[in-house]
């Protein structure tokens, strides 16, 4: 049975316009190759949005990383702390007041540690009109506890539970691995209904993944998550057409 939607999910705008696009990930380590991304890459059809991480972050700060992207677009920018929402339940707020002074529109979240710091954390983004990605399932080898890693199997399906449950409808899962997304997808289905959330993937090309394999099974709202394959790319302009052409 579908939860019911608050009036918080009911009302919410979706991040992206576009109902299947791709994501940069621009994980380079200065200003300028990121603004360089952003140049070549923002006029293309297809491309819904930028994520950024710490290796920016940290030594330049969220507020002009954000200030370079808006130079050349109005696309969303995404905040990907690695990993976010692990800590106490209490510096969830000061997660939000960071995230909300930067100007920055979403942030993701994978919540290991507990239900409670999951369920504080997603609160206090949406309480200051945040679209909260959640993710539960990594991309790398020996992640959960049946392929030699610390996370319990269960783990994934409870952390994409209690974030529906709290109106997330935007979901990070792992792109490289399609048998996963189908599976998470069907969950979300259940839960929330058909159509009405959002999924967002990394763990293309270098990673092993396929977008048109992932694509197949991810449902008609989703996101492929892009990083070295385009800003590795002698051309990056083409490099985004040759992406965004597997998304369709």
């Amino acid at each position: 049975m579908a939860l019911k939607v608050s009036r918080q999910s009911q009302e919410r705008k979706p991040l992206i316009e576009l109902r299947r696009s791709v994501i940069p990930a621009c994980d380079v380590s200065d200003l300028d190759s990121l603004e360089k991304i952003v140049k070549n890459t923002c006029e293309v059809p297809g491309i819904g949005g930028y994520k950024v991480g710490l290796s920016l972050a940290i030594p330049y700060g969220l507020i002009e990383v954000a200030k370079r992207v808006r130079e050349h677009t109005k696309l969303p920018i995404i905040y990907d702390h690695q990993k976010a929402g692990n800590d106490i339940p209490e510096m969830g707020s000061e997660f939000m007041k960071a995230i909300k002074k930067s100007g920055i529109e979403a942030a993701i979240l994978f919540p290991f540690s507990s239900p409670v710091t999951e369920e504080d954390w997603i609160r206090n983004l949406q309480g200051e009109g945040l679209t909260v990605l959640v993710g539960g399932h990594m991309t790398h080898k020996k992640f959960l506890e049946s392929e030699g890693g610390f996370i319990a199997d269960s783990a994934p399906a409870r952390i994409y539970t209690i974030a529906a449950e709290n109106g997330v409808r935007d979901f990070v899962v792992p792109g490289n691995k399609a048998e996963y997304v189908n599976t998470y997808r069907q969950l979300l289905e259940k839960l929330i209904g058909k159509g009405k959330f959002t999924l967002y993937a990394p763990g293309f090309i270098k990673q092993g993944g396929d977008i048109a394999e992932t694509g197949q099974v991810a449902g008609d709202n989703w996101h492929a998550i892009v990083g070295s394959a385009i800003y590795k790319a002698p051309d990056m302009k083409q490099a985004a057409f040759e992406v965004t052409s597997k998304i369709k």
